[in-house]
């Protein structure tokens, strides 16, 4: 997948229980998807899940302006509502279970989890940014930034 492209469809549930389906906001807003292999790792992955979250979180006010922002893990859909709940977490964490959303964007690490990765898509349905190589407390930031790039 690269930038330019359209973004293929999902359809996931998040952690308040409603399904989200990404043409629904074609036409209407951007959106942006943030991908990450799952909510308690332990060691190194888990920490950068928090400051990648905590990132997202302060720069979540201006990004809400712009855009709807959902984050994708493997995790159940009452794992990531213990998750949003236990860190205050201001926008939906969606569930990936069957890895199919994790697979077509972010691609699969070896222990079969999504790959740290964000996705700008614009109110045309295509891909206008992708992140790779994420910077946890920078990303937030990062967001905000190639937001204001859209047109």
């Amino acid at each position: 997948m690269n930038e330019g492209d359209l973004a293929p469809d999902v359809e996931l549930v998040a952690n308040d229980g409603s399904t989200v389906k990404l043409s629904s906001f074609r036409g209407k807003k951007n959106v942006v998807l943030c991908f990450y292999p799952k909510n308690h790792l332990f060691a190194c992955p888990s920490k950068k899940v928090f400051q990648m979250a905590e990132a997202i979180i302060a720069a979540y006010p201006k990004i809400k302006e712009q855009a709807e922002l959902f984050a994708i893990s493997v995790d159940t859909v009452e794992d990531q509502k213990k998750f949003v709940e236990e860190y205050s977490v201001p926008y939906l964490h969606l569930s990936d279970m069957q890895k199919i959303a994790c697979k077509t964007y972010a691609g699969l690490n070896i222990a079969g989890l999504a790959k740290r990765s964000t996705f700008i898509i614009g109110k045309d349905g295509k891909i206008s940014k992708i992140f790779r190589d994420i910077s946890p407390e920078k990303h937030g930031q990062e967001i905000i930034s190639s937001l204001q790039n859209l047109k």
